[in-house]
């Protein structure tokens, strides 16, 4: 094994081939190669506006896409976040050594936040702490982030070494990135300049995994393009922001580069390809679809795998948090 991996999708449902392709896909091939640990990060959900009604549901939701996606969970560890204490512990752990200038640099949280900013959670302000415990609390070797991600990482890195200093000894690995340079950012189906979201109002600007053949159909017909023809090349879509989205949902669903594709669809009308592109995400998605439908059907199964992850995942977590607590002469 190369390494372990801590990584994991906030549960608020409408999970789309961003997703997908942006994280599961990429888990999928790692499990093979690392010690991988995913969680449903509920935690991390409560810092924003969110519905209690829903948030179980979302929470199984999340761990049934993990498992139909092709994560083994014989082979990692899928648990809720907010089922292992050391999480939030050694979340206010860090926050003790974590000055607010850095903080203040997070970009994410003033994005988020944006005019009501006097408004917003110090949960939602301390976000990336708790993601820090989350992923030392493995003593991850790397983490799988998007590039929206990678600032919070490197304010992990920091927490480590500020952690090594203050006991000075090197007990934390400081982890490393692993970002994935092809399709991690799937746009909108109706802006091209604006990233594939799960809180997007209109369900016509992404593809859901649970979507039926039919709705997969109508959202790519409907698809935002342009009136010019197909472009000869993958450079010459440079500025046609949805075709460009367009070309590179096909690629990746059917393992080609995007220059192949054009080279497929070259000089034509936009009918065919958008034939051929329905066809390929059903293919690709018909079958996580059902596998999730059929997860989904016996709860009771989906919460045994998720407190078995649950229970392996305290004795890793938990080692760290006593470790931790000696080393700052906290009582335990």
């Amino acid at each position: 094994m190369k390494g372990r991996i801590l990584s994991g999708i906030q549960p608020t449902g409408n999970f789309h081939i961003g997703n997908y392709f942006g994280a599961l896909n990429q888990w999928v091939q790692l499990q093979n190669d690392y010690e991988c640990l995913f969680c449903v990060v509920d935690l991390h959900a409560i810092t924003t506006n969110y519905d209690p009604r829903k948030l179980l549901q979302h929470t199984r939701e999340v761990a049934a896409a993990y498992i139909a996606a092709g994560i083994d969970e014989k082979k990692c560890i899928i648990f809720p976040q907010s089922a292992v204490a050391s999480h939030a512990e050694l979340g206010w752990i860090f926050s003790c050594m974590t000055p607010l200038g850095w903080l203040n640099r997070m970009t994410q949280f003033k994005e988020k936040a944006g005019k009501n900013k006097e408004k917003a959670s110090l949960g939602l302000y301390s976000y990336p702490v708790l993601m820090a415990a989350d992923i030392l609390a493995y003593k991850a070797t790397h983490v799988p982030v998007g590039e929206d991600q990678k600032q919070h990482l490197e304010l992990c890195r920091d927490i480590a070494g500020a952690f090594n200093r203050f006991v000075k000894d090197e007990y934390f690995t400081l982890p490393e990135p692993l970002i994935q340079k092809h399709g991690a950012r799937i746009m909108s189906l109706r802006d091209g300049t604006a990233k594939m979201s799960k809180s997007d109002p209109s369900e016509g600007s992404r593809i859901n995994l649970k979507d039926s053949d039919e709705e997969i159909m109508q959202k790519i017909r409907k698809a935002k393009t342009d009136m010019n023809l197909f472009p000869d090349t993958f450079e010459d879509a440079k500025g046609r922001f949805e075709v460009k989205n367009l070309i590179t949902i096909y690629a990746l669903m059917t393992n080609q580069d995007p220059q192949s594709v054009c080279s497929q669809f070259s000089g034509g009308n936009f009918a065919p390809f958008k034939k051929a592109l329905t066809d390929a995400i059903v293919e690709r998605i018909a079958p996580i679809r059902n596998e999730f439908n059929r997860l989904m059907q016996d709860k009771e199964a989906l919460d045994i795998i998720l407190e078995n992850g649950a229970h392996k995942a305290r004795e890793i977590a938990d080692v760290t948090k006593t470790q931790v607590f000696e080393y700052l002469g906290l009582y335990r």
